[in-house]
């Protein structure tokens, strides 16, 4: 299982590099850009038009106009600066430096200040003081609003409104439109709750989605490794004992000259040779597969990298009923398909199908997202479990399926055909030794 050990720990770069985390980071990216951009929108919207007005006020209109408009922009620039920097505090991956809205909170008092002005020279339309109002907050609410808890965030605003308010009455707008301006800052800060706060959430959802995904893809590699730890403890454990207390044996027979040393050194020297073989066996993955557990380590390590993975039939006659030789022919299979469905491809759902048909064993492993799946000779790969397959008399079939589906199917008969040989063990060259 050395190879699949590989693909796993390759899994979560792949998929971060291409699928999910590259989809993920442009929906980020487009929920910044439009938070970025609302802010100048109502600047040369609802900011500008009203300021129109101020040109056959006067002077002093015309001052406080372009003052306000002004001021108005660097607010904006202000709140373009923030927002990242508000979001990653949201998300909790980054604290927000406070002072950093010192100056924005000086330049809100400031445009406060020129629009309580504007009002008090008749620099604008009735109807243009509500436009104002609207676009008066927006560039500092949308970060200060991720900062904050929302009952603060209402609180504070509440007691804007009352300042603004009083303010403007203070200089004599009529009732009206005073409950015009109360009910436009209503309206915008609940505007800037209702679309920044919930945008601010789903992105912190899905990228404590994507975090608990590479977080599975780690702890897959990892209880891997614990069982090639387990495998390894397993083979060497009891043969390392035999060989440390045959050695002790060896020793004293040696040291009062007995001639039985010497058969216990060859011992020693057979165990080591066999302990030597068993880890090549081991690293190679050439031990026999087991099929339920492959399937069970299969459906693990697709759901692990984001496949949703289902097996069905592994309890019946065609999984736990088949015979050994069986079983084992279509544990390479699975173990080879999963690895397959890791590394090609964009996988998001895959079945495992154990059924029977004709007097023979059919295992199907079908996924959609499919790529292509190269050919792969020798003792691994399609071609080599071609060669398992045969020599019990079954074949294996893979290619599309249609509709974005990609099949592999194993057919194997319950009855081998007679005269077929067992396939026999790869033998292991003396540069591999």
């Amino acid at each position: 299982m050395k190879e699949l050990t590989e693909v796993i720990g390759h899994v979560r770069g792949w998929r971060r590099g291409w699928t999910e985390r590259t989809k993920l980071q442009r929906i980020d990216l487009y929920t910044r850009v439009t938070l970025c951009a609302l802010p100048w929108i109502f600047l040369v919207s609802w900011g500008l038009l009203p300021l129109g007005a101020t040109l056959d006020r006067g002077p002093a209109a015309i001052a406080l106009g372009g003052a306000f408009f002004a001021v108005n922009a660097v607010q904006c620039l202000l709140s373009n600066r923030n927002v990242s920097l508000s979001f990653a505090h949201y998300r909790g991956s980054e604290p927000f430096p406070m002072r950093r809205l010192r100056l924005p909170a000086a330049l809100l008092a400031v445009l406060t200040g020129l629009l309580v002005a504007l009002a008090a020279v008749g620099g604008i339309k009735d109807e243009g003081l509500a436009l104002l109002v609207l676009d008066l907050p927006v560039a500092f609410t949308i970060p200060y609003v991720l900062l904050v808890p929302v009952r603060t965030y209402l609180l504070h605003c509440a007691a804007f409104a009352v300042a603004l308010v009083a303010l403007l009455a203070a200089v004599g707008v009529p009732g009206g439109l005073l409950f015009g301006a109360a009910l436009s800052l209503v309206v915008v800060f609940l505007l800037v709750l209702t679309s920044t706060r919930p945008s601010a959430w789903s992105m912190s959802v899905m990228w404590q989605a994507e975090d608990a995904r590479d977080m599975q893809a780690r702890l897959a590699v990892a209880e891997e490794r614990l069982r090639f730890g387990r495998d390894m403890h397993d083979v060497l454990g009891r043969n390392l004992a035999v060989i440390a207390l045959k050695s002790e044996l060896a020793v004293e027979l040696a040291q009062r000259g007995n001639a039985a040393a010497v058969d216990q050194m060859v011992e020693v020297q057979r165990i080591a040779r066999a302990s030597q073989q068993e880890v090549r066996d081991v690293v190679r993955g050439y031990r026999e597969a087991d099929l339920p557990t492959e399937l069970l380590g299969a459906k693990g390590v697709l759901e692990a990298a984001g496949i949703s993975c289902t097996v069905e039939g592994a309890d019946g006659p065609a999984g736990i009923g088949a015979p050994p030789a069986i079983q084992a022919a279509l544990g390479w299979v699975v173990r080879e398909a999963a690895t397959n469905v890791l590394r090609h491809g964009d996988p998001r759902h895959c079945v495992i199908r154990l059924t029977t048909a004709a007097g023979a064993v059919v295992l199907e492993v079908e996924n959609d997202g499919a790529g292509a799946v190269p050919e792969v000779g020798g003792g691994s790969g399609l071609a080599g479990l071609r060669e398992r397959l045969a020599a019990l008399g079954g074949s294996l079939e893979a290619g599309a399926a249609g509709d974005g589906l990609f099949r592999v199917t194993a057919t194997v008969p319950l009855t081998a055909p007679r005269g077929l040989p067992s396939p026999a063990p790869r033998s292991v060259s003396p540069e591999e030794r």
